[in-house]
């Protein structure tokens, strides 16, 4: 069975809903993540509205849907 691609690194929901929790790691996590994918812009707004609105949107939808938020897919 293949593995699904989780959220932060590849890691299990649970660990990932965990970091999601924390505002620190929800934002280093998320912005060195964009960067990996390629995604620079994405990783430059995580890097600048980490601590607001977006780590808000990211636990909400972590909860929700299993699933961090996704800016943008350039």
């Amino acid at each position: 069975m293949a593995k699904s691609k989780s959220d932060y690194f590849g890691l299990s929901y649970i660990v990932s809903l965990i970091l999601a929790i924390f505002p620190v790691t929800a934002w280093l996590c998320g912005a060195v993540t964009r960067f990996l994918e390629g995604k620079i812009i994405a990783g430059l707004i995580r890097l600048i509205f980490g601590f607001t609105i977006v780590w808000i949107c990211d636990l909400v939808l972590m909860i929700l849907r299993k699933k961090i938020l996704r800016l943008l897919n350039v």
